[in-house]
């Protein structure tokens, strides 16, 4: 399983991005999806995460009210739209995705937030 991210890009401050991550190869089923990521010199953080069904969401307390994942099973594809960007967004953003119970990272796509 491989995981295809994009989305990201430059941005000024205030403005919006979108990013997008499907995982490609055969598994049978996907459960947990979420969404990383990795300023230069910090750890990598949880940003937002989404159960299988969707009915539950978990952000991080810095993107809370701005982020907001989703996911379409049909595309087996998880969202991260993100507005109100700030400086701070600034790093690579990680997808990460349980399927058949291994969890597979992304290469990482970079978002950077000028002000």
């Amino acid at each position: 399983v491989q995981l295809v991210e994009s989305g990201g890009g430059l941005v000024q401050a205030g403005g919006s991005l979108r990013l997008s991550c499907a995982p490609s190869g055969n598994f049978f089923s996907l459960n947990y999806m979420g969404w990383y990521r990795q300023a230069p010199g910090k750890q990598r953080e949880l940003v937002a995460s989404i159960t299988s069904g969707g009915g539950s969401t978990s952000y991080g307390n810095s993107v809370k009210g701005r982020f907001t994942i989703s996911r379409d099973n049909a595309r087996n594809t998880v969202y991260l739209q993100m507005n109100s960007l700030r400086p701070e967004d600034t790093a690579v953003y990680y997808c990460n995705v349980l399927a058949d119970a291994v969890y597979y990272w992304g290469q990482g796509t970079q978002v950077t937030v000028s002000s």
